[in-house]
């Protein structure tokens, strides 16, 4: 199973973005947690389409992608996993988890550092929350992502199928917490407290600067809990609350791949400061 996914890992990952992509679409049609300030048709085609640039972009800068470093790694003897006797399970866990937790300091880091900020700011600019947010990010701040990954693999030297399981489930819980699902009132505090709801994930998303900057997490719940970072609700509910930033609120720039990808060169204030939590924590 291993080799296979491996040798297929394009093929895998292209697969679980399109099934988990489906099956919240779906989800959103049949159980929607929001009324919609914006018809799909305004959005998604940006949204999607940025996905598609982003693609082309990764491949032709990094063809063998992060399971490359990850195969470098495991051949060169790389990595503090790589220097023990570590049963495979136990690296595969460990690759995931410290992944996550990178992953997670990378998100506040694009939210303190102004210059990053205006890159990550594309994110937040989508004038809704929806399961094709989860894939909207600037080529930049991918490409940044992406570089920061390389290097906690092969400091880490995570097993190259823990790096496939860990882009598979990035891009799904991402596309999942983005989500505009609802999800039972007698299931979902309990889900929160192993990984990021869609309800957790969209305090993420609202307008207000405090909330912003909370809820950076995006597998694993525990993060937020364990920096103080997290916050249980918006003040204004759910339905009230006011999604994206206060600097870009035209739906033409927002909505359009030439206005997305030119947010982070005009405009726009400095990073969104203070970012201890100015609320409960309950």
């Amino acid at each position: 199973m291993e080799a296979f996914v491996l040798a297929n890992e394009p093929t895998v990952r292209l697969t679980a973005f399109a099934v988990v992509l489906a099956v919240m679409v779906l989800w959103e049609v049949l159980a929607p947690r929001r009324s919609r300030p914006l018809a799909r048709r305004r959005r998604w085609p940006a949204n999607l389409g940025i996905v598609v640039l982003n693609s082309i972009i990764i491949r032709l800068l990094f063809p063998a992608a992060a399971v490359g470093v990850a195969l470098t790694a495991e051949t060169q003897g790389w990595g503090l996993l790589h220097r023990y006797d570590v049963p495979s399970w136990v690296a595969v866990v460990a690759g995931v988890v410290v992944l996550d937790l990178a992953i997670y300091l990378q998100h506040v880091m694009f939210h303190a550092v102004p210059a990053l900020w205006r890159l990550h700011r594309m994110h937040h600019a989508d004038l809704d929350i929806d399961v094709t947010t989860g894939a909207r990010f600037h080529p930049v701040e991918i490409v940044i992502s992406m570089l920061i990954k390389f290097a906690v693999i092969a400091a880490l030297g995570v097993p190259p199928v823990a790096v496939v399981l860990f882009e598979v489930l990035l891009n799904a819980t991402s596309m999942f917490n983005h989500s505009n699902v609802r999800i039972s009132p007698a299931l979902e505090p309990a889900l929160r407290w192993l990984v990021v709801t869609p309800d957790m994930h969209r305090v993420h998303h609202s307008i207000e600067r405090d909330e912003t900057n909370s809820n950076f997490g995006f597998n694993l719940s525990i993060w937020d809990r364990l920096f103080g970072t997290y916050r249980a609700q918006p003040r204004a509910g759910h339905q009230a609350m006011t999604i994206g930033i206060p600097d870009f609120r035209d739906a033409a720039e927002c909505n359009s791949i030439t206005g997305m990808l030119a947010i982070p060169f005009h405009g726009g204030k400095a990073a969104p400061q203070h970012l201890e939590p100015q609320h409960d924590r309950r």
